[in-house]
């Protein structure tokens, strides 16, 4: 039985305990759907952000989902109150950051991330196998939300007026500083007031997470380790990579704004 210690996981770690018994592998690769001449890690699932992790009922993509959901959600996957997850998506590191931050944020914490992703996987050469849907024995996980993990609109607004969090933004610095459009059509360019600005791809290096000593540095030029800190994005999927990074670098007061700048730039006019 495999008790995750790290945060994330190599793709050697992953091939040498591939066949442990209560690993499960999911394939938390975004918009990605079913599809058998792809291929995957062996044995992995397809853990379907958008349509069975995400609240469709909110106007906002890839909105958080209740309780219930995720649970029922998670155990249609065969997962177990002692299973040990390793998640990963086709980037490298992306929406797999989000995946292992909403696991956290229901009370599972033997989770990790594969460094690098699929493409570390097939880089090391390692076997894949096509797409296959898990239709198998479901699981028992029980889902206990610690409300703290996620932060919503009116919560962040608050934080922004009265600078009682650090809001560190994890877009790009062209978007960041108005200078690129963002790609969601129809929403205005512009920036949450007070906040600062921390491109995940900073903490990137060939589809990889940089070292510990690398992330504490990036950090440290923004917020001290004990400060509150709100990470947000685009959608709330790469603000996840910051706190997965942060998490590494030592962070502990950590949350992400779940509607990132797509709600706020919908919601808070220039």
């Amino acid at each position: 039985m495999i008790k995750l210690s790290t945060p994330i996981v190599s793709a050697e770690w992953l091939h040498q305990n591939r066949y442990a018994e209560n690993l499960i592998i999911l394939d938390g690769t975004i918009n990605k759907v079913f599809n058998s001449t792809q291929f995957q890690i062996p044995n992995a699932r397809l853990f379907d952000i958008k349509k069975k992790f995400s609240d469709s009922s909110n106007p906002f993509p890839s909105a958080f989902p209740s309780k219930d959901q995720f649970q029922s959600e998670a155990r249609a996957l065969g997962i177990n109150n002692n299973s040990a997850i390793v998640v990963y998506d086709d980037k490298g590191i992306y929406s797999s950051a989000r995946v292992w931050w909403m696991f956290l944020a229901f009370g599972f914490s033997n989770v990790a991330v594969l460094n690098g992703g699929f493409p570390a996987w097939n880089k090391e050469g390692f076997a894949t196998e096509s797409m296959t849907n898990y239709q198998s024995k479901k699981g028992n996980f029980d889902a206990v939300l610690h409300s703290n993990y996620m932060q919503f609109f009116d919560a962040v607004k608050q934080a922004s007026e009265d600078n009682t969090h650090t809001i560190i933004d994890a877009r790009s610095s062209s978007r960041f500083q108005c200078q690129e459009p963002e790609p969601r059509q129809g929403l205005r360019m512009g920036t949450i007031p007070n906040s600062v600005s921390l491109p995940f791809t900073d903490l990137m290096e060939d589809g990889m997470l940089k070292p510990k000593g690398a992330l504490e540095k990036a950090f440290y030029m923004l917020a001290q380790k004990d400060d509150a800190i709100i990470f947000s994005c685009g959608s709330g999927i790469t603000a996840c990579v910051l706190a997965l990074g942060a998490t590494i670098a030592g962070y502990n007061n950590i949350s992400v704004y779940d509607g990132s700048w797509t709600e706020w730039g919908s919601l808070v006019k220039a």
